[in-house]
């Protein structure tokens, strides 16, 4: 089912008229809010009563115009003088081709610099996502460069890929900001990890890499995972080495185990929920149906009549 999900996501035929279907549309609100900036706020404010932050992420991929990365780069300027102004400590979080990577390195990386810039004014953090494997090397590379001359820029790193503990160890010199994700596009197992077992064991060994750097103040660790039970082991290490559950920060997307969510918040870990919103989320929709059976369940029961 993983499979066929994540070959729906790169369709471009089911792509133009999926989401036209009213029952997929109802089905997609589980994960985003709504399909501008203020929805996502809106949002966001519910959550922070709870005791989570938030970070922010227009949905877009693979843009085949610099006119549209000049677009949305401007967008995200938006969204942070909109984070200035309410005083929050909400993050954006931006797929390099977004910004044109495809279509010119250069530009892309005038875009995100800028948006770093801006981000470091109002001292908030920009986290670079990743994306599939063609872009893995290349997007390290640009970190590495954007995290040279910005020390609020951050890195998403998937656990699934046989390099990643090899690159986590390139980075350490640059006391990096690292979010760690299981993965979620179809990899050939010649470089990723495909059984669930196998990607948590490797997921668990980068963290325990990283944690230490987190107590000695050396670098910025984050848990992108709904996997409950992986956060408990987390912590349990973190505890070892004397890093209470304030210094162990949690990601998990908008309408994803919220419940887990709040009780991680209450029990004083540090929190933050991913607000995905924005006309082009077909793509990014399937591959969070891919991730989790239970999330193909939900998206079935829209089917019917109420």
């Amino acid at each position: 089912m993983r499979t066929i999900l994540l070959w729906m996501a790169r369709n471009p035929w089911l792509k133009e008229r999926v989401p036209r279907l009213r029952f997929v549309r109802r089905a997609v609100r589980r994960f985003m809010p709504g399909e501008d900036l203020a929805s996502a706020m809106t949002a966001a404010a519910g959550r922070r009563q709870e005791g989570i932050k938030a970070a922010y992420t227009r949905l877009g991929e693979n843009l085949t115009d610099l006119g549209e990365a000049q677009a949305v780069a401007d967008h995200y300027h938006e969204v942070l003088d909109a984070i200035a102004e309410r005083g929050t400590d909400d993050e954006v979080s931006i797929k390099l081709t977004q910004l044109g990577y495809d279509l010119d390195v250069e530009t892309a990386y005038r875009h995100f610099d800028g948006i770093a810039r801006r981000a470091g004014e109002i001292g908030t953090w920009a986290w670079i996502d990743m994306e599939g494997s063609p872009y893995v090397e290349g997007t390290i590379a640009f970190f590495e460069r954007s995290r040279r001359g910005h020390e609020n820029v951050g890195l998403c790193l998937q656990a699934y890929l046989h390099r990643t503990p090899t690159d986590v160890q390139r980075l350490l010199p640059l006391r990096p900001a690292i979010r760690l994700v299981k993965g979620a596009y179809d990899e050939p197992a010649s470089i990723a990890y495909r059984r669930g077992r196998e990607v948590d064991a490797a997921y668990l060994a980068i963290a325990a890499s990283l944690l230490p750097m987190v107590r000695d103040g050396a670098a910025r660790f984050m848990a992108g995972t709904h996997d409950v039970g992986l956060v408990e082991q987390i912590a349990r290490l973190g505890a070892s080495l004397g890093l209470p559950p304030q210094r162990i920060e949690v990601e998990m997307l908008y309408g994803i185990r919220s419940d887990q969510q709040r009780l991680l918040a209450a029990r004083g870990f540090d929190v933050r929920c991913l607000i995905a919103y924005g006309e082009h989320w077909y793509p990014w929709y399937m591959r969070r149906l891919a991730e989790r059976p239970a999330n193909v369940v939900f998206a079935v029961r829209q089917l019917l009549p109420w």
